[in-house]
C-alpha cells in the first residue's frame, strides 16, 4: 500500500507572510506550492472581468467571493486533487482546521498588525513606508481581518508562529525543521 502524499498547512491572517513562506518551505522540501488564495483571486478576477489578481478591485471583492460555498468547494477541490498527485505545502486561511484536518503538519502564522502592513508596504512601495501610510494600510488589514474572521481558523493541532520578530529565513527554517521530524 502507498503512502499518502505529505499536505503541509500554512494558515494565518492577511499579510502574515502565508503565501512567501510557503513557497520558500516547499521549494526547500521539493514539494509543490499551492497558494489557496490565489486560487480565490482567479476566480475573483473572472468574476470581474480582466482584473489583474493583485489589483485593487480584486483585493476588495476576493473576501466575498472566497464566502461563497461553490467556490469554496471548488478551490478546494482543486487543492485536493493536486495533493493526490504530489506533496503539497498549502497556504490559506482555514487549510489545517477544515481543507486538511488530517495533515500531519500545520501551521498557524501571526504576526502584529502594524508589522504585517509595513512588510506588505515594502512589497508595494519604491520607498520605504511612512508611519502615516503603514497606519492606514493596518486599518485596511484589521478590517480584511474582521472580514475574513470566520474563515481565519486555527486547528487545534496547528503550531503557532508568531512572526513579528522573526525573519523570512527563520520561519522557513522553523518549519523546514519540523517537516524533516516527519519522515
Amino acid at each position: 500500500m502507498s503512502r499518502p502524499n505529505i499536505v503541509i498547512t500554512i494558515d494565518g491572517p492577511a499579510a502574515s507572510g502565508k503565501s512567501s513562506t510557503a513557497d520558500l518551505v516547499a521549494r526547500e522540501l521539493g514539494f509543490r506550492h499551492v497558494d489557496s488564495g490565489a486560487l480565490y483571486r482567479a476566480e475573483t478576477a473572472r468574476r470581474l472581468g480582466t482584473a489583474d489578481l493583485r489589483s485593487p478591485e480584486v483585493t476588495a471583492a476576493v473576501s466575498k467571493i472566497a464566502q461563497i460555498p461553490e467556490v469554496r468547494a471548488q478551490v478546494n477541490a482543486t487543492i485536493h486533487a493536486i495533493a493526490a498527485q504530489e506533496p503539497i505545502v498549502v497556504d490559506g486561511r482555514d487549510m489545517g482546521n477544515t481543507v486538511f484536518p488530517n495533515a500531519p503538519l500545520k501551521i498557524f502564522l501571526v504576526a502584529d498588525p502594524w508589522e504585517r502592513a509595513r512588510r506588505r508596504l515594502l512589497q508595494r512601495l519604491t520607498h520605504p513606508p511612512t508611519d502615516d501610510e503603514i497606519a492606514d494600510e493596518t486599518q485596511r488589514l484589521v478590517a480584511r481581518d474582521a472580514k475574513d474572521a470566520t474563515q481565519t481558523v486555527q486547528a487545534r493541532d496547528a503550531v503557532l508562529l508568531d512572526t513579528t520578530y522573526l525573519t523570512q529565513a527563520e520561519q522557513v527554517h522553523r518549519i523546514v525543521a519540523l517537516a524533516h521530524q516527519l519522515k
